[in-house]
């Protein structure tokens, strides 16, 4: 009967972490409507990203083992948000459907929003078993409007940079890429340091810096759709 409880719990916690991934995943799907990725591509990825988290896991606790200071949480990042892009390098970006600038963000937020999920869902699991619906609720909508996001924000950022890359050599990728990772551990250590300390007012100030990140984001998508047509004006100008 224990068993059976843990599982229906684990199912419901699942689905509480899965449907606003899944919310997010389409609204960010929309950017590239002109020229959409396939599906199963897309189901990979975010399975992918949910595979991060129990690899991550193992290596955060050794961390704790290993690392004593107060800098732990940004040994921590440095662990997730590397796996994240080590999985979309694995499984995603060298894949022949990445044709254009504007694929590596959709797949890095992809990655981003699996992994959020099943995060989400050990976040909401522990209340959930011990009948704490209020907090279960408070949990789900707190994780969905900042935590979520702010993996989206950090995993988009690489993403971006090698969408700026995306016409360069491969030395240049690389190195965007290397940027773009430093730019997401330091984006989300920001983020947990300040949420920690945070109450009330302090927390909506963060989710505040996470929501014009994504209004940035957003600006930066419209300029990257720009590159492809760039590129396609300089060679039919080239061609003539």
């Amino acid at each position: 009967m224990d068993m059976d409880i843990s599982s229906i719990n684990f199912a419901i916690a699942f689905l509480l972490g899965l449907i606003p991934a899944l919310f997010w995943l389409w609204f960010w799907l929309r950017e590239d409507k002109n020229k959409p990725e396939p599906f199963l591509l897309i189901a990979i990825s975010l399975i992918a990203g949910m595979a991060v988290v129990p690899l991550a896991l193992p290596l955060q606790k050794l961390a704790i083992d290993i690392y004593v200071g107060e800098n732990l949480m940004v040994v921590w990042v440095i662990i997730e948000e590397t796996l994240k892009y080590a999985a979309a390098l694995f499984v995603i970006l060298w894949n022949k459907a990445v044709d254009e600038p504007i694929d590596s963000v959709i797949y890095m937020i992809t990655i981003a929003l699996g992994f959020a999920a099943l995060e989400n869902t050990l976040f909401i699991l522990s209340p959930l078993a011990l009948e704490e619906y209020a907090t279960v609720a408070v949990t789900g909508s707190f994780r969905f409007l900042g935590a979520t996001l702010l993996h989206v924000l950090a995993s988009a950022t690489i993403g971006v940079m090698l969408a700026f890359a995306f016409y360069k050599s491969a030395y240049m990728k690389l190195l965007y890429g290397t940027i773009g990772l430093f730019i997401a551990i330091l984006l989300h250590a920001l983020f947990n340091f300040f949420i920690m300390d945070a109450s009330g007012g302090g927390i909506l100030i963060t989710f505040l810096f996470v929501w014009m990140g994504i209004i940035i984001l957003f600006l930066l998508f419209e300029k990257i759709k720009l590159l492809k047509l760039s590129k396609t004006s300089r060679s039919h100008t080239r061609r003539k």
